[in-house]
């Protein structure tokens, strides 16, 4: 296998993707000479640029860094693109970005966090938490953190926090010493085939840490209740058994560590951590959703594990602000006067009927009275095709639902799949199947209080104008 420290120079077919600039940061960040191609512009090529990783966007063999010691490509990347072939007809040493992660996992500690959903949230927590303790890490996000606007950091610190992606089974590649399991339900059902091979998936990346090392999961995911390592700690939101007495629980049915007495606070929340029926510290939240609650939940145990204090813990999760388009509130304003009216605008990256249903419960929670407005971007023609009526389900939650057109991404149309696969199981006063240009004629019609964007598509492009149109019905 190829050592990094061998590495001078290493091109990224894919550059712009939000795993694969992390690690051309990494590399940048160790002196390499970095540069890649993707096919347009976006804010992160922008900032790669700006921190003097080349990037090009032609289409031809000019683009080609000839010199380089490696090459790392994204499987999102198709079998046929020209770069691609043009490196593997030339006998370059080829790498797939998991391949990458795997080296980095095994020459350092490693905290991996894994999951069908929140490991961006809690990976970028976790990284935060040891930043801003003093103890120090290199950070490897899914997302980008508010906090230091960016999805990769660096440390002198040996020790690496990475989002473990399941898909195209990359995760199985790495050499956790702590991992996160956050979930473990049905998706990238293309790769997988069936949920069945999700979960198998999930316990041989649990088998894969270390023997002396510390899995950290969620309460209540059943095929990894076998004793698969010595050291396991579960989490969930609330202890199963809330109004039973201590010395009446089952030890076997209740999360090790959970959320007591969760109050809301300006959007964010406070709650006492409980470990072992024994309170811990009290923690502030400045950011909302009930699922963040649980994901702090899960960082804590991280950080003890390493050793960091209660007070540190407290401090650091005071001064978090999250992930972009992870309940990022684009807007909040939630008047004392009861002359002013509230307006709330959130903005979450959502994209299976899990999260959603997370999302819009915790906003309904939150924001109790309003009435609540999503504007949905389904992501994928499979994901559509094979959830459909779980996505409506979660989508009925709120009070009105506005779909886009499905965003392909990798994929090519599939026949009878559409926005409309999913509209036909929401009641038809309900609904509206709408495109881009007609969305602010819509909500300037609906004029909503309550506004939520979510998927993981391109509907972040529509913010900006989206804010500028309820700011003005607000006036």
């Amino acid at each position: 296998m190829i050592e990094i420290t061998t590495i001078k120079r290493i091109y990224f077919i894919g550059i712009g993707g939000i795993g694969m600039s992390a690690i051309a940061r990494y590399f940048n960040s160790l002196g390499k000479q970095v540069s890649g191609y993707d096919k347009t512009p976006t804010k992160l090529t922008d900032a790669l640029q700006n921190e003097g990783v080349g990037v090009t966007f032609n289409d031809d063999e000019s683009s080609i860094d000839k010199a380089a010691d490696a090459v790392v490509y994204t499987p999102a990347i198709p079998a046929n693109h020209w770069g691609l072939n043009w490196y593997k007809a030339n006998n370059y040493p080829l790498l797939k970005r998991s391949d990458i992660l795997q080296i980095i996992t095994r020459d350092s500690f490693s905290i991996c966090i894994a999951g069908t959903h929140g490991k961006t949230s809690i990976t970028t927590l976790v990284a935060h938490i040891l930043t801003h303790s003093g103890y120090g890490c290199n950070a490897f996000l899914g997302g980008i953190s508010v906090n230091y606007d960016t999805n990769f950091w660096s440390s002198n610190n040996n020790v690496c926090v990475i989002e473990a992606d399941e898909y195209d089974r990359s995760f199985l590649k790495l050499s956790p010493n702590i991992a996160v399991i956050t979930s473990t339900d049905a998706d990238h059902l293309d790769i997988y085939g069936t949920h069945e091979a999700v979960e198998d998936a999930f316990v041989e990346f649990a088998q894969r840490i270390d023997a002396s090392g510390l899995l950290i999961r969620k309460h209540g995911i059943k095929k990894l209740d076998s004793a698969l390592l010595k050291r396991q700690l579960t989490y969930a939101l609330y202890d199963t058994h809330p109004a039973a007495p201590v010395d009446a629980h089952d030890a076997t049915d209740a999360p090790d560590l959970y959320a007591s007495d969760i109050e809301n606070q300006l959007g964010g929340y406070r709650f006492d951590v409980m470990l072992h029926q024994q309170k811990q510290c009290s923690i502030e939240l400045p950011i909302g959703g009930l699922h963040n609650v649980e994901n702090t939940l899960a960082a804590y145990g991280v950080s003890k594990a390493l050793g960091l204090s209660n007070e540190k813990i407290i401090a650091a999760v005071a001064a978090y602000r999250g992930v972009k388009r992870r309940f990022e509130y684009i807007i909040k304003h939630i008047p004392q006067a009861s002359t002013e009216k509230t307006l709330v605008f959130i903005d979450d990256y959502a994209h299976h009927p899990t999260e959603l249903t997370a999302l819009l419960r915790s906003v309904q929670q939150m924001f109790p009275g309003l009435e609540c407005t999503i504007l949905f971007q389904p992501h994928l023609y499979t994901r559509t095709r094979d959830f459909a009526e779980a996505f409506a389900n979660a989508l009925c939650i709120a009070d009105h639902v506005l779909l886009l057109p499905i965003y392909p991404a990798r994929e090519l149309p599939i026949e009878d799949i559409s926005s409309n696969t999913i509209a036909k199981f929401i009641p038809a006063k309900k609904v509206e199947l709408i495109d881009a240009a007609t969305v602010q004629e819509r909500i300037r019609i609906l004029a909503p209080q309550l506004f939520v964007t979510a998927g993981a598509g391109n509907i972040d492009t529509l913010i900006p104008d989206i804010a500028n149109t309820l700011k003005t019905l607000q006036q």
